[in-house]
């Protein structure tokens, strides 16, 4: 099993690191005994926003967990352009509730990469994680804490704290899950906008309206790639009809 790197390629302006995509072959991952994805082999377009789709259980979470680095793949290669960790944004169940943090500390805790968590920040992390508050419409909730948000207010800190990690690889799990239309809008928007920025983003979603937004798409069944490419052509009604009816549900 091989994992890469080119560091070869220019920076783009805006962003500090490298525009980054990604090209998995063959690759194997999964969890002690619970093998996940099998043999998948597909590529990641630098500066593009890739929609992850599937059914629970197709593999959308652990194939985000390889790209973080946080799952380790079992064989197979995975090759990517850049050299800044990548940034990932968990589910929002994924984070305790009772956590005593505020909303500039969630936010703040993606410096600790760089900084590290016993580290004052400096004035560069502070300016980027006002930024990043700015940019979500959060600055106004900064002293509030955690967990007294609204789902789409605590979703908004969390892709916040992502993009103060200054990476070139935005990786999320269900950004828009559970969220009202104005907070999917907002961070379908945002995602966007990333993409110009110099920002390589990967989301991992239930929601097809948000996956049709997308400019590629990969098609997750049972671990296995059903189709990749432009949503319009991979997430038609037969297609989607058939990952479903392998997983045993009625559909998306």
């Amino acid at each position: 099993m091989k994992i890469m790197f080119n560091k070869s390629r220019p920076s783009p302006p805006a962003v500090p690191g490298r525009a980054s995509g990604v090209r998995l072959t063959e690759l194997c991952a999964g969890y002690p005994g619970r093998p996940v994805l099998r043999q998948l082999t597909c590529e990641i377009p630098a500066l593009a926003v890739t929609a992850l789709v599937g059914p629970n259980g197709s593999g959308k979470s652990t194939l985000l967990g390889v790209l973080a680095g946080v799952i380790r793949p079992t064989s197979g290669d995975l090759h990517r352009d850049g050299e800044r960790p990548p940034a990932f944004v968990p589910q929002r169940g994924a984070v305790a509730d009772a956590l005593p943090l505020t909303v500039r500390q969630t936010v703040e805790m993606g410096r600790w990469a760089e900084r590290g968590p016993w580290r004052r920040l400096n004035r560069r992390d502070r300016l980027i994680v006002d930024s990043a508050l700015d940019r979500l419409g959060i600055a106004d909730l900064a002293p509030r804490q955690l967990g007294e948000l609204s789902g789409g207010q605590r979703q908004r800190a969390l892709v916040a704290q992502g993009l103060a990690q200054q990476s070139d690889l935005l990786l999320l799990d269900e950004p828009t899950t559970g969220l009202d239309p104005e907070a999917r809008q907002r961070i379908t928007a945002l995602l966007t906008d990333l993409v110009a920025d110099g920002v390589t983003v990967v989301h991992a979603t239930h929601d097809l309206e948000a996956a049709r937004s997308a400019e590629a798409c990969l098609l997750l069944r049972a671990g296995t790639l059903a189709g990749q490419g432009r949503p319009g052509r991979v997430l038609t009604a037969s297609a989607l009809a058939e990952v479903w009816a392998v997983a045993g549900h009625a559909g998306p």
